[in-house]
């Protein structure tokens, strides 16, 4: 039987439950509590969906972020009433800017109970604000078919909201009476026997996992969008975050219609593009160096400009783009306005995997414009390989370097917000490696960093981090996820140890000091190795290449292991300004 008889509450639960494992639902993560009992029960109880428990909510919110990143498909996050479900709020709010599904179950005392200090209970109605998608609070759990009927035509259209019309997160708050724990009620099971067992495969019958549907722009707009993209010979195409289903595959579409239409592709390093370089023989990564060449930035200017989701993260590419003022096309199937820099702008609601690229009788050359980026991109490629490999003190700036070059294939990388992201998108240079890049992007915080780094190598590739101290420190408690992998997946954080917040050295704050040192950098003294220790975690120190080279071929048993790059701040900035500078120095005009 597909539903558990014993109470009111175990037989509600369990229709919700075995009405999500017919939608598809995979994975529930599970944060120990009281009022969430009935949920947890059925959980646990439902062979089709792997059930997991996570002490600490925010870093299991992470943890169901980075798995949903991963997998595109969404994960059931489960709570206790009170404040346990507000730990969920920094993932919810992630997932929602960066377009991962969620679907958020969070427990909750009855009417009754709430406003009069009866004790863990909050108010808890559209707890997340805008941030979801969608929100419901469920009935109270009782013993009528109208009502388990309800209950299984909300899932199943909260459900689709996880994916419809984007990625995102739907919350239904889940009020229980008591008793909690699955103890007999004669007259539940009395109702269920009246019901007979026959009823439970039609009640679930149409329960069915289905696509949603992807709108598409007109024809009329495609066509005016081709026509101005075939008539320009000074065309950009930049291409910013992408994780899409299949990355090879993207890469692919994004190269049919660079050579279709003769531009050069500027590819963030958050981009599947970087990692299938072959592919595109168009492709341009050293922009943001480039563009810091004022002659570059001022001679190689597009008159128009097709922009692939977000766009990337270099401050200079988005200040040159905003001065240019080009017309501009956005390729993107979502619902969001990816314009931040208020410019002429068109929105094309579909993904470039569905654009409907014309096949030319005779496939068009590069334009001048283009062979022009693409050249200077080259030239800049040699200088830095040449900086890059004489350097004898391991540096913080070289790590992406180093890792575009040597990290085996078909590996995953998680990298940190602040400076990480941007060392990665100024110097991981491209290969055919097929690496998948994930980053927290849509808020650029860095709270939940290891947590989700720990979700997305769960039951997948192994995986590295790369996270300053500050980012680490901050989720500290994603260090209890660490038995999570044992079975189930690797990670190798590569830890940069600078000792406080080395983005704030690129900013104009750090001349003023103080308050510098101590609001903004924020120096720490933590023992990184005796912190690995206390959770029994593998540490080891690496200082030069060759460690981390031979680190990295040797990737351990299932679970997570910790790699310290101990490094001196404001000698590490003084290098990596010597890097923005080798574009000017290079003989580029």
């Amino acid at each position: 039987m597909a539903v558990d008889p014993r109470n009111t509450n175990t037989l509600w639960a369990s229709v919700l439950v075995e009405t999500l494992a017919r939608l598809g639902l995979d994975l529930a993560v599970i944060c120990p509590g009281s009022r969430s009992a009935p949920l947890a029960v059925a959980f646990a109880q439902q062979e089709q969906i792997e059930a997991i428990s996570i002490l600490d909510e925010r870093s299991a919110a992470f943890f169901a972020l980075g798995h949903g990143k991963r997998t595109h498909k969404p994960v059931a996050l489960i709570c206790t009433s009170g404040t346990a479900g507000a730990n969920f709020y920094p993932a919810i709010i992630e997932a929602h800017e960066s377009r991962v599904p969620l679907l958020v179950l969070t427990a909750d005392r009855p009417p009754e109970l709430r406003h009069c200090q009866a004790g863990q209970a909050i108010d808890q109605q559209k707890l997340y604000g805008n941030y979801t998608s969608w929100y419901s609070e469920l009935a109270l759990p009782e013993l009528s078919l109208n009502q388990l009927r309800y209950l299984r035509q909300t899932l199943v259209y909260g459900w689709e909201r996880t994916g419809f019309p984007v990625p995102g997160v739907v919350h239904l708050n889940c009020p229980f009476r008591e008793p909690l724990a699955p103890e007999p009620q004669p007259q539940t099971q009395e109702f269920v026997r009246m019901l007979g067992d026959g009823i439970w495969d039609e009640f679930f019958a149409a329960v069915i996992p289905e696509r949603p549907a992807i709108p598409r722009p007109s024809g009329e707009s495609l066509d005016r969008a081709f026509a101005a993209w075939f008539k320009s010979d000074r065309g950009l195409i930049v291409a910013g975050v992408a994780q899409p289903h299949n990355p090879k595959r993207y890469s692919e579409r994004v190269a049919q219609l660079a050579k279709t239409i003769g531009f050069p592709v500027f590819a963030e390093a958050l981009s599947p593009l970087r990692h299938w370089a072959s592919l595109n023989p168009q492709l341009v990564v050293g922009y943001d160096l480039l563009l810091r060449h004022p002659e570059i930035a001022a001679k190689f200017q597009p008159d128009l400009v097709l922009q692939l989701g977000d766009l990337p993260t270099s401050k200079v590419l988005r200040q040159w783009l905003q001065q240019l003022n080009a017309l501009t096309w956005v390729l993107d199937p979502g619902d969001r306005n990816l314009d931040p820099l208020h410019g002429r702008t068109v929105h094309l609601r579909l993904d470039i995997e569905r654009l409907p690229i014309p096949d030319p009788v005779v496939p068009p050359s590069p334009s001048q414009f283009c062979q022009q980026w693409c050249d200077a991109d080259a030239k800049l490629a040699r200088a830095l390989s040449s900086k890059m490999s004489d350097t004898r003190q391991l540096r913080e700036a070289q790590l992406p370097w180093l890792l575009s070059h040597s990290l085996p294939s078909q590996r995953q990388v998680m990298v940190a917000n602040s400076t990480p992201v941007r060392d990665m998108e100024w110097f991981w240079q491209p290969s055919d490696r097929q690496t998948q890049v994930f980053c927290n992007r849509g808020a650029n915080g860095i709270d939940g960093t290891l947590s989700t780094a720990i979700g997305l190598a769960y039951e997948g590739k192994p995986t590295v981090l790369i996270s300053g101290d500050l980012a680490f420190l901050h989720d500290t408690n994603g260090l209890l996820l660490a038995q999570q992998l044992k079975g189930h997946g690797h990670l190798t954080v590569v830890l940069i140890n600078n000792q406080g917040g080395g983005i704030f050295e690129l900013l104009p704050i750090a001349q003023f000091n103080p308050p510098f040192q101590e609001f903004f950098s924020t120096p720490q003294q933590v023992n990184l190795e005796k912190l690995c220790a206390a959770y029994e975690i593998a540490y080891s120190q690496i200082k030069s290449g060759g460690d981390l080279k031979d680190a990295l071929h040797q990737f351990p048993q299932p679970g997570v292991r910790v790699l310290e790059l101990k490094s001196d701040r404001p000698q590490d900035h003084a290098w990596r300004a010597q890097l923005f500078s080798l574009a000017s120095q290079l003989e580029l005009l």
